[in-house]
């Protein structure tokens, strides 16, 4: 198990320089611009995700509600951002994937199906006889 997790470790870098080599040499500067494209705007998720971490920490800790979800959105951003600065079109796939993936709903939203606070109000409609 081991040997086997040790020649997938090496055999990815070793395909990922292949594609980028057989990609480039077949779309040219076309995909030299997608890598940078890509670069950048895995450079700006993970800048993004730093200024947004502190505050859905705080919104959900102030609502007395479990960081886990939070922070596992934030991490799954953060490690896909990292990935799409690696150059590579496997690394961009991957990261797509963990992009794609829905995180637990927040603490906001699951307060605002929760409904009312004052559970002494009762809903109806009604007539006055006089």
């Amino acid at each position: 198990m081991r040997l086997f997790m040790m020649l997938i470790l090496l055999a990815f870098p070793v395909l990922e320089i292949w594609l980028i080599i057989d990609l480039t040499a077949q779309y040219g500067w076309w995909f030299i611009a997608y890598l940078v494209l890509v670069t950048f705007l895995g450079w700006r998720l993970i800048q993004e995700e730093k200024q947004l971490f502190a505050g859905r920490m705080m919104q959900t800790l102030a609502q007395s509600a479990s960081p886990g979800s939070a922070l596992f959105g934030s991490v799954k951003n953060l490690i896909a951002g990292i990935l799409l600065v690696i150059p590579g079109v496997i690394t961009d796939g991957i990261a797509v994937i963990l992009l794609l993936i829905p995180s637990a709903p927040s603490a906001s939203k699951a307060a605002f199906k929760q409904g009312a606070a004052n559970d002494d109000v009762i809903e109806g409609e009604y007539t006055r006889e006089d």
